[in-house]
């Protein structure tokens, strides 16, 4: 019995976890594209900051394919911060 009932807060830990990663998603997506879509380059953050709710969310649900898509969205938010925060810019020529 002591077996099961440790398998079962498992269970309702998990399930915690991800109720709090879908609300994490809501808030840092709604307002990472909100902030990218008025050239706010924190969106880029926001956005990466996202991902290891949604790596999680996927690995619960055992959805693979966005699992991957993950991946692409995490390296998009990357080269997002790379170019806004780290890119040189080049010198206007007048």
């Amino acid at each position: 019995a002591g077996e099961n009932h440790t398998q079962t807060e498992r269970s309702c830990d998990l399930y915690t976890l991800n109720v709090i990663s879908q609300v994490a998603i809501a808030i840092f997506g709604l307002s990472a594209i909100f902030m990218v879509a008025k050239k706010n380059r924190w969106g880029f953050v926001l956005g990466l900051a996202q991902q290891p709710f949604w790596f999680f969310t996927t690995i619960y649900g055992e959805q693979w394919g966005i699992f991957i898509l993950s991946i692409a969205y995490t390296i998009s938010w990357i080269l997002g911060i790379y170019e806004w925060f780290f890119k040189k810019k080049p010198t206007e020529v007048m």
